[in-house]
């Protein structure tokens, strides 16, 4: 990709139809942390992990928008499962429960998300502006996001 907030950007697709697709950016890490937007939006965390956690930067649509990628086992109104192992929900109340340790297990938290119109998502895979690779909680939650995107690559789909 020739823009610079995609190139070599590893992006989560939370949920992907006919009308378009919705993903979040999950190795541009922000300036700020969580704790930062916790005290912004007056809540607090009893964990300290939780509050240097980093923020993503989701991708260029609504950067004032919070999305939480997280695993399947929490659920709360508005939780939108995406594949029974990793699910989103982008709510206050998902930041409150990090923050009193009743969140979900793993969790990433970005501001703002990409998204695409109809078709355009299988355009840009068909001119190999994107690579897919399996979904895996680990590679979503767990690497070390200096180093998702070459996982990412070693692990992406090829065409025979």
């Amino acid at each position: 990709m020739r823009d610079p907030l995609f190139r070599r950007s590893v992006a989560f697709v939370c949920q992907h139809s006919e009308e378009g697709a919705m993903g979040l950016l999950i190795n541009r890490l922000s300036e700020y942390r969580l704790g930062d937007v916790l005290a912004q939006m007056n809540l607090q965390s009893e964990i300290s992990k939780v509050s240097e956690a980093p923020v993503l930067i989701g991708g260029p649509v609504q950067p004032e928008l919070g999305f939480v990628i997280h695993s399947a086992e929490y659920r709360r109104a508005g939780t939108m499962d995406v594949d029974g192992r990793i699910a989103m929900t982008a709510s206050r109340q998902v930041l409150q429960d990090i923050g009193h340790k009743q969140g979900p297990e793993k969790s990433l938290f970005a501001l703002g998300y990409a998204g695409w119109g109809p078709g355009q998502l299988e355009g840009e895979l068909a001119r190999h502006d994107w690579f897919s690779t399996p979904e895996q909680p680990n590679l979503v939650f767990d690497d070390d996001r200096d180093k998702l995107w070459e996982e990412a690559m070693a692990r992406r789909t090829r065409e025979l």
